[in-house]
């Protein structure tokens, strides 16, 4: 292992913290921009015993385009949820269970698509196959589970494999 790896074990942590920290801070200064990075760095460094092998990212320009979509997807949902709430009857809803199979095999692609699915609103994933080859999701209204299927694999899990595998 390099030195430069020993001190700075996962480099994408280490700057994913920093920004959040200034954007927790909601203000810009020197001294929050050392402090962030400190805990961006401290963090990763010592919980890295628990981090055996780094995730890899094969396509790090890809995330920018992820983030976007979840970023414009939540907004949507958010419309969608407000208006099955306000305007649809219970009787007119179709909750539905909708099981993903996952063309994804490392821990941190699907972790990332369990975590997108329930931050965006009237979905929420709930289970992951022992083998991690399918996830189960519950959506407040699906009367076609299969397109909702198929959004989630095009829109999430295809991305998700480029910036991951």
């Amino acid at each position: 292992m390099t030195f430069l790896r020993r001190l700075l074990p996962h480099p994408y942590l280490t700057l994913l913290l920093t920004v959040t920290w200034l954007m927790l801070v909601n203000g810009w200064s020197l001294n929050s921009l050392v402090f962030g990075f400190l805990l961006g760095w401290l963090i990763p460094f010592v919980t890295r015993a628990y981090w055996p092998q780094q995730p890899r990212v094969r396509a790090p320009l890809k995330i920018i385009e992820y983030i976007l979509v979840v970023f414009y997807d939540i907004v949507v949902a958010n419309i969608e949820v407000a208006r099955i709430v306000l305007f649809k009857s219970n009787a007119n809803r179709t909750p539905a269970w909708v099981t993903i199979p996952l063309d994804l095999r490392t821990p941190e692609a699907i972790t990332v698509l369990a975590g997108t699915i329930t931050m965006t609103p009237g979905t929420v994933s709930a289970d992951v196959s022992a083998e991690g080859h399918a996830l189960l999701v519950h959506c407040l209204d699906a009367p076609n589970p299969e397109a909702v299927r198929d959004d989630i694999k095009t829109r999430y899990e295809a991305r998700l494999k480029e910036i991951f595998e």
